[in-house]
């Protein structure tokens, strides 16, 4: 069959990666793609929010399938585009509803969802720019540090973590009164801080079973220790070192199960990934948000580690066969490092020349921020390359990625050097 990724990242470079492999694939086309999709794919020059550009391109190459990487055409609606259109609804579209798609669209929707379905999360209130001094208040009533997170979508950077009440108040202003998110915080959620472990899960569903993918940990702070502002992501870990039997049994039965029902209840046409980002508080399992597809870079780390057929997985969702598939899983750990443009994730320049990827062995190298300029690989975004390995648990896993991120060059490269720190 023919697939259509929509997406430039790491993760999709992982799912062309992971697609590859299948004796079901015909011909396999990324839109935009990046350097390293390239190397596997057909890359596409197509607006991936530009739905009837995408529909041309769709039917002129007899595409059976659109893995949907990121969210904003998830949001947007696509699923529902295709659905809708008599010429597209034979197509299996990897991705939400939109209407199931606002549960990463909106933190105010997802805290509601997990409210009606009984799924643990911490307590919050929603504020806007009229209910600013009552947003003041709550931060009174709350003990430190803070959490305030802008409702819509902020590429990544929309939660802020303050340590005190008065900057707490400053941070609320600026996001409902100076549009610091621009209109992702026209609406503020400011919820209790748990204190806690992070981890993720990822589910696979085709709307009335699920599968459920390796666990994950990514490192989202850009500093060492987890210092410093957020990222979209600076390294990840899998499986989750501590994620043992009795948790991921209380995790499937307080959460996963919930979560299911709760779209089936709900009438919300689910068929795709859903990341659920965890709190470990006291061995609980607590949710802190929902994405409507997979992560990046925890991508980087999951899809190595499943060894059977991904496509046929997805594949099954058309028919809602997906409790038919088997899921298998690598028993070795993945660990994959971020390499970074300098001054990201503020300002950062493109088009520095990538050097060393030919010298890796041993690893498997994801790109997410590059393109091609005649015969060279330059860096074309904040974050630019994963360095992904197999070991028989993380720390041999990581020695190998660290080995191999040494031999990477470009001006201004950053990377973490503490990824599995807290392990």
């Amino acid at each position: 069959m023919n697939v259509l990724i929509l997406g430039s990242g790491g993760r999709e470079h992982a799912f062309a990666y992971s697609l590859s492999k299948s004796p079901l694939l015909t011909n396999l086309f990324v839109a935009p793609g990046n350097a390293g999709t390239s190397n596997i794919a057909t890359n596409v020059a197509l607006n991936i929010t530009d739905f009837e550009a995408v529909k041309v391109f769709v039917l002129e190459n007899d595409i059976a399938m659109v893995l949907v990487g990121p969210e904003a055409p998830l949001v947007a609606g696509i699923y529902d585009f295709f659905i809708e259109d008599e010429q597209l609804v034979h197509v299996n579209v990897i991705g939400p509803s939109k209407q199931a798609a606002m549960l990463e669209g909106s933190k105010e929707f997802a805290k509601e969802f997990m409210e009606r379905n009984k799924v643990p999360t911490a307590a919050y209130q929603s504020f806007t720019a009229s209910s600013l001094k009552e947003g003041m208040s709550f931060i009174d009533s709350l003990k430190p540090p803070y959490v305030l997170k802008a409702d819509g979508l902020a590429g990544g950077k929309g939660v802020l973590i303050i340590p005190n009440a008065d900057e707490a108040k400053q941070s609320l202003e600026e996001m409902l009164v100076g549009g610091k998110f621009g209109a992702a915080s026209n609406k503020v959620v400011i919820e209790e801080f748990l204190d806690g472990i992070e981890m993720s899960v990822f589910v696979m569903t085709d709307g009335k079973s699920y599968k459920i993918l390796p666990t994950a940990k990514d490192y989202k702070r850009i500093g060492e220790g987890d210092t410093g502002l957020n990222t979209g992501g600076m390294g990840a870990v899998s499986p989750v070192p501590f994620a043992g039997e009795e948790l991921m049994k209380k995790i499937e039965q307080q959460v996963i199960i919930p979560t299911i029902e709760g779209f089936k209840k709900e009438e919300l046409v689910y068929k795709g990934f859903v990341f659920i980002g965890l709190m470990i508080v006291n061995n609980e399992p607590l949710v802190i948000e929902y994405n409507v597809r997979m992560g990046d870079p925890e991508t980087e780390v999951v899809l190595p580690r499943l060894s059977s057929d991904l496509l046929a997985h997805l594949h099954a969702f058309k028919n809602e066969q997906l409790d038919k598939e088997v899921v298998t899983i690598d028993a070795r750990a993945a660990v994959t490092v971020m390499c970074v443009s300098g001054g990201y994730p503020e300002a950062y320049e493109n088009g520095m020349v990538i050097t060393g990827i030919e010298e890796v062995t041993d690893s498997i190298i994801f790109h997410a921020g590059t393109i091609r300029q005649d015969d060279r690989i330059v860096t074309n975004g904040g974050r630019v390359l994963t360095v992904t390995s197999y070991g028989a648990n993380f720390n041999e896993a990581l020695k190998k990625s660290y080995h191999n991120t040494a031999k990477l060059h470009y001006d201004r490269m950053y990377y973490r050097k503490d990824i599995g720190f807290d392990l």
